[in-house]
């Protein structure tokens, strides 16, 4: 089992979008066999929280439901369960290194790494501005989620 973890601030705007996103992404594909995924955040400031409305209302109209995902923290732990920790931004990424046991430190990754965007090298937090952003964002994570599955099935040989 390959195991998936993304990581943003309270985890209840872009890694819960990011994990709704993947999992669509890995059942189309046929690999929920071979692939899970979660979502946690670098903060204990939303704990148990449902993802944010926007962040909910957004992934409906693309036809995910992430009503039923609820916020937690990253846990020293999550290192050695994951395979991939996906942060999606510079803080994140910091936070999850300052973490991190030694020997870990090539699990962690950030989001955009696995998309192809020239202009952005982090996902931007959508919860201070309007619901236009997190659609945005949903485009994003989109591209890098499947950026990322495509990343797995390469380097770990599964169906294409």
């Amino acid at each position: 089992m390959i195991r998936v973890l993304f990581v943003c601030t309270a985890n209840i705007c872009r890694s819960p979008m990011a994990e709704g996103i993947f999992k669509k992404l890995v059942a189309d594909a046929g690999l929920s066999h071979a692939i899970e995924s979660d979502s946690a955040g670098i903060s204990a400031m939303r704990l148990n929280e449902s993802p944010d409305p926007r962040t909910q209302r957004t992934s409906l109209r693309y036809g995910i439901d992430v009503s039923a995902l609820r916020s937690r923290e990253i846990q020293r732990g999550d290192y050695e369960h994951f395979d991939y920790l996906l942060a999606m931004d510079r803080t994140n990424y910091n936070y999850l290194r300052s973490l991190c046991p030694r020997g870990m430190e090539s699990k962690i990754y950030m989001m955009l790494e696995f998309a192809p965007f020239d202009d952005l090298s982090e996902v931007p937090d959508p919860y201070s501005g309007g619901e236009d952003g997190f659609d945005v964002i949903f485009q994003v994570l989109e591209v890098a989620a499947r950026g990322l599955l495509a990343h797995i099935q390469k380097t770990r040989l599964l169906p294409a």
